[in-house]
């Protein structure tokens, strides 16, 4: 397939939507029964219909599932997946989530509670067992910045970042599997960018928040272009 798997089945699940097969306000097939139809896991299921209610084509409601909207053709701004390997397409993607998250935690600094400060660590000691388990993290890494997010408590942050929320978990996906799989020797100190920004945002400095954040997406990049030297050179 020339996308990601989530990519593609949202796209095949829009094209049922467009073409009439749900109507508005009917309720999708489980996430069980979806991944069956398409031999994927849940969790690309999942994925799939989070980029659909990024697009506006489907909506969740709590304890009863997933319905079809009013719209018929996904108009919102979404990230699509990125290509690791295109330095100028690294470079653009980085330079889009580098002003986002920067900001976004600078304002978690100056506006997080107790709740927020919680969110943030366990995700953050999520990615800690997951490391010890040898397990990729990437869940816990996104949920992480989605907790930094929420701890704006401004609703423009959190709708901007669910539009580039699939082009962030694959970037974060990609990136975690790059470091685990070839440059394993600094996972500690991924972990040591994460811890960082917490801290930041814990003792409420903004400034220090911002910083720890850009240093984080700098050097994530720098290490998806050490990955690739690394490979040119064996």
């Amino acid at each position: 397939m020339g996308r990601d798997l989530p990519d593609d089945i949202a796209a095949r699940l829009g094209q049922r939507l467009a073409g009439g097969e749900f109507g508005a306000g009917e309720r999708l097939p489980s996430e069980r029964a979806l991944a069956a139809e398409y031999g994927v896991s849940r969790a690309v299921v999942r994925e799939a219909l989070s980029h659909l209610k990024s697009d506006g084509l489907v909506e969740a409601r709590a304890g009863s599932g997933v319905f079809v909207t009013g719209n018929r053709e996904a108009r919102a701004f979404r990230m699509a997946g990125v290509d690791l390997d295109g330095t100028e397409a690294l470079a653009q993607v980085m330079e889009l989530l580098e002003a986002v998250e920067v900001a976004a935690t600078r304002s978690a600094a100056l506006h997080r509670d107790a709740a927020d400060l919680k969110a943030i660590r366990r995700a953050l000691i999520g990615m800690e067992y997951a490391i010890a388990s040898d397990e990729l993290g990437d869940e816990e890494d996104f949920a992480f910045h989605q907790a930094i997010v929420e701890a704006t408590h401004n609703p423009h942050f959190v709708s901007l970042c669910k539009h580039l929320e699939f082009g962030a978990r694959d970037v974060i996906r990609k990136a975690r599997a790059n470091t685990r799989a070839n440059l394993s020797d600094l996972l500690d100190a991924v972990q040591a960018e994460h811890q960082a920004i917490y801290r930041a945002i814990a003792e409420g400095d903004p400034d220090a928040a911002a910083a720890a954040a850009a240093r984080h997406l700098r050097n994530a990049a720098e290490r998806t272009q050490l990955y690739r030297h690394r490979e040119r050179g064996a």
